[in-house]
C-alpha cells in the first residue's frame, strides 16, 4: 500500500498555495531579481560574490535539514534494500549493455570488449564505494550534487550539477534513440525505420526520431505518478530480464566457436580502454540510485546492500554477456545497432531475436523509469540550492513526486532525442560521467582528511599537495595515453608520482571517521578511482573533449549571470535564520530514522 503523503514542510501560507503556480517569484525570489536595479547592482559585485561562492562550503545539516524545505513537501520514505537493488539493476542493466556493446566491440575492441567491460566495472565499482559512503551519512535526493557542495563548495558543485544534467538528459536521450532502434529491428530489421532523414543537416543530426520521444513522455509520465509504484514496477520486470539474460549467456556459449574469439585483442590495449571509456555506459544509472536515498527507510543498512551488492552481480554478468556475443559472432560481423537480437538470426535462431529485443527494450524502459526518477531529484536539490528557479524544488503534496522537475527534464532530452544520433550522445555522456566521478572521489578523500573545524593551515596544505599530485599524475597519465607519446617511461613516471602522492596521504591522519558505513583501504582505493576515471577520460576523442569544454563554457556563462547571484542571495539570507553545521545529533537521527522533521 503506497504511504500517505508526507507532512508539509512549509508554512500555512504556502499549504494555501496550488502547486501549479507560474510568478516570477516562484522562478526568481532572490533579491538581485527583484527589478532592472538590483540585477544591475548584482552584476557589478560579481568579483567578490564569485569568490565567496567559490569558498563557501556547505555541511551535512544545511543540506539534510534546511535545503528540503523549499519543496514545501516531503517526499515519502518507501524504499527497502530490496527495492534499491531492483532499481539499481533496472536502471544500470539495459542502459547500455544492449546499446554500446555491438558498436564498441565492432569498431574498437573486437572479443576484447570483454576486458574493456572489467576495466569499466572495476572502476564503476570504485566510485560506486564512494557514492555508497556519501548517501548513507547525507541521505538527500541530490546525490553527487549535494556531496560536492560539502566537500568541494559551491562552485565545483555547480560545475557537477551542470554535468549532472547534461548526463541526464544526454543519457535519456541515448536510451530512447536505442529503444526505437530496437522496436525497428523487430517490425523491419531496419534500426532506423522510424526515423525521418533531413537532408542538408549535420551527419548524426540529420535523422529525427518522433518514436524516441514517445518513449520519453511515457515512461516520464510512469515514474511521476509515484516512487513506491515504480519500484514495484521496476523490480517485477527486471525478473524476467534477468531469466532472458541467463538464455542470452548460455546459448551464447553453447553457440560460440573459438575461432571468434581470435584476434582476441585485434586494435591493440588502445582499443581495449578506448572501447572502456564508452562502454561506461552501460554502469551508470548506479548514481541515480543514491539520490533516492531521501526515500529509503534505513539508509544506514539499505544504501550499501542495494548499491554495492548489485554492481558487483552486474559487472559479472556484463562481462560474461558481452563474451557470448562475440563468441556467436564475428567481430567484424556485429551489428551496430541492434548487436544481440542480430546475433541469434546469424546463428539461425531467427525466433530469438525477438526474445532479445523484447528484453533489450524492456531493461531500457526500465532504466528510463529509473533514470527519470533520479534526474528529477537531482534537478529537484538544484533548484532547492536555487543555482536553478526554486520553482524545480517543488515537490507534487499528492505523489509526493518532484513534479516540475520531472517535466523539465522530460521536455529537454525529448528534444535532445528527436535530434541526436546515437555515436554522438554516447562520447558526451561518457565524458560527462566520468569527470563527476573523479570529483566524487576527490570529495571523498576531503572529507576523510580534512575538517573545516579541526584542521589547521599546515595540514590542509599538506592535504592539498598530496591531492594535486594524485589528480596531477592521473591527468598527465591520462594525457600521455591520449597522445602516444613517452610509451611506457610516462606512463611508468606518472604511476610513481601517484603512488608516492597517495601514500604520503595515508601517513597523514584522518580528520573524519564515517558515521556509519565507509569505503575500506582510505586514501588507496579513492585515489585508484581518481586515475582509472581519467585514464578512462583520456581513451575518448578530442571531438568529446570539445563538447564537454563547449558545454561546460555554456554552463559558465550561466553561473555568473544567474546562479552566482541567486546563491549569494540565498546564503546570506539563510546565515541570518539558521545555525548550520551545528547539528550533529540531528544529522546522525536522519540517517538512521525512518522520519526526520527539521
Amino acid at each position: 500500500m503506497e504511504p500517505p503523503p508526507p507532512p508539509s514542510l512549509s508554512s500555512s501560507s504556502s499549504e494555501n498555495r496550488s502547486y501549479w503556480r507560474w510568478s516570477k517569484r516562484d522562478f526568481f525570489p532572490e533579491k538581485s531579481f527583484e527589478n532592472g536595479k538590483s540585477y544591475r547592482e548584482a552584476l557589478a559585485a560579481t568579483c567578490p560574490r564569485l569568490k565567496d561562492r567559490l569558498l563557501n562550503r556547505s555541511s551535512d545539516s544545511h543540506e539534510l535539514l534546511v535545503l528540503p524545505r523549499a519543496s514545501e513537501h516531503r517526499m515519502n520514505r518507501c524504499l527497502t534494500w530490496w527495492d534499491l537493488s531492483w532499481l539499481a539493476f533496472g536502471s544500470v542493466v539495459g542502459s547500455g549493455i544492449f546499446v554500446v556493446t555491438g558498436q564498441e566491440a565492432r569498431l574498437h575492441a573486437g572479443p576484447a570488449i570483454v576486458l574493456s567491460y572489467a576495466a569499466s566495472g572495476f572502476s564503476a565499482l570504485l566510485s560506486a564505494l564512494c557514492y555508497t559512503e556519501f548517501a548513507v551519512d547525507v541521505p538527500v535526493a541530490g546525490g553527487s550534487f549535494s556531496f560536492l557542495r560539502i566537500e568541494l563548495g559551491d562552485f565545483l558543485a555547480f560545475v557537477a550539477a551542470g554535468n549532472i544534467l547534461l548526463e541526464a538528459l544526454v543519457g535519456a536521450a541515448g536510451l530512447g534513440r536505442s529503444w526505437s532502434s530496437y522496436f525497428a529491428s523487430m517490425v523491419k530489421s531496419d534500426p532506423d525505420f522510424f526515423r525521418i532523414r533531413i537532408p542538408g543537416f549535420k551527419p548524426g543530426f540529420d535523422q529525427l526520431d518522433p518514436l524516441a520521444v514517445a518513449v520519453l513522455l511515457i515512461t516520464n509520465g510512469i515514474a511521476v505518478s509515484g516512487t513506491r509504484k515504480t519500484s514495484i514496477i521496476t523490480w517485477l520486470s527486471s525478473l524476467i530480464t534477468t531469466l532472458v539474460i541467463g538464455f542470452i549467456i548460455i546459448v551464447g556459449f553453447i553457440h560460440g566457436k573459438a575461432s571468434n574469439l581470435t584476434p582476441f585483442i585485434p586494435n591493440g590495449v588502445d582499443g581495449v580502454f578506448n572501447a572502456a571509456a564508452v562502454v561506461y555506459w552501460s554502469y551508470s544509472g548506479f548514481d541515480m540510485v543514491a539520490t533516492m536515498a531521501e526515500e529509503t527507510k534505513k539508509p544506514s543498512r539499505d544504501i550499501p546492500i542495494g548499491l554495492v551488492g548489485s554492481m558487483s552481480v552486474i559487472t559479472v554478468i556484463y562481462c560474461l554477456m558481452a563474451l557470448s556475443l562475440v563468441s556467436m559472432v564475428k567481430y567484424t560481423e556485429i551489428d551496430v545497432d541492434a548487436a544481440y537480437s542480430v546475433a541469434f538470426v546469424q546463428i539461425g535462431m531467427s525466433w530469438a531475436k525477438y526474445l532479445v529485443s523484447i528484453c533489450a527494450l524492456k531493461g531500457m524502459t526500465t532504466s528510463l523509469l529509473v533514470g527519470s526518477m533520479g534526474q528529477a531529484r537531482y534537478t529537484t536539490q538544484i533548484a532547492r540550492s536555487h543555482m536553478i528557479p526554486p520553482f524545480f524544488a517543488l515537490v507534487h503534496p499528492k505523489t509526493g513526486t518532484p513534479v516540475n522537475a520531472t517535466l523539465l527534464t522530460t521536455i529537454c532530452s525529448s528534444v535532445i532525442a528527436l535530434f541526436s544520433s546515437l555515436d554522438v550522445l554516447s562520447s558526451v555522456f561518457s565524458i560527462s560521467t566520468l569527470f563527476i566521478f573523479m570529483l566524487m572521489a576527490v570529495a571523498l578523500l576531503v572529507r576523510r582528511y580534512c575538517s573545516r573545524e579541526s584542521t589547521g593551515r599546515g595540514e590542509l596544505s599538506r592535504v592539498m599537495i598530496c591531492l594535486f599530485l594524485i589528480v596531477g599524475s592521473s591527468v598527465v597519465g591520462a594525457a600521455f595515453w591520449h597522445s602516444q607519446k613517452l610509451g611506457w617511461i610516462g606512463y611508468t613516471v606518472a604511476a610513481c608520482v601517484w603512488f608516492l602522492g597517495t601514500l604520503a596521504l595515508s601517513l597523514l591522519p584522518k580528520q573524519r571517521a564515517p558515521k556509519v558505513w565507509g569505503v575500506p583501504l582510505v586514501p588507496w582505493l579513492p585515489s585508484l578511482s581518481v586515475a582509472t576515471n581519467l585514464f578512462l577520460m583520456g581513451s575518448l576523442g578530442t571531438e568529446a573533449f570539445w563538447r564537454f569544454i563547449i558545454c561546460t563554457g555554456v554552463m559558465f556563462v550561466y553561473y555568473f549571470f544567474v546562479a552566482v547571484h541567486a546563491t549569494y542571495d540565498v546564503e546570506h539570507q539563510n546565515k541570518d535564520n539558521t545555525q548550520e553545521g551545528k547539528n550533529d545529533e540531528g544529522v546522525q537521527d536522519a540517517t538512521n530514522q525512518e522520519v526526520v522533521v527539521p
